[in-house]
């Protein structure tokens, strides 16, 4: 909860995108799982933050090999399982700033993505 803490900063603004399948994932007890989805629908309210989910459905040309942090058009941060790297060339940033928009356009926003988070919860 302390790393969220930013969230709280109106002056930032906050984009996430997250897949159906992760929502969907178990990695604890089903009441614990269901806070969790409770929390995400309560956070994507905030007038800063953007969570768009992305669909089981959607038609994912590119798939989506590794989880990536974008900060800036600067810096990107992919995870890995090994550990992560931070890519600082323009032309990598340049990519997953695509990327990114690539996979936000599939996905369900706003009402849409909070409707699918409380699907799965149920």
């Amino acid at each position: 909860m302390d790393s969220q803490e930013c969230l709280d900063d109106e002056s930032r603004r906050f984009s996430f995108i997250l897949t159906e399948q992760a929502l969907d994932w178990r990695q604890a007890p089903q009441e614990v799982m269901a806070s969790q989805r409770e929390r995400l629908v309560e956070v994507s309210s905030r007038s800063n933050v953007d969570l768009a989910v992305l669909p089981i459905d959607a038609v994912v040309k590119v798939p989506a090999l590794n989880v990536f942090v974008v900060y800036d058009d600067r810096l990107v941060i992919v995870e890995t399982f090994s550990g992560e790297m931070a890519l600082r060339d323009p032309r990598d940033v340049s990519y997953h700033l695509n990327l990114f928009d690539y996979f936000y356009d599939l996905s369900l926003h706003g009402d849409d993505a909070r409707t699918r988070i409380m699907q799965v919860r149920d």
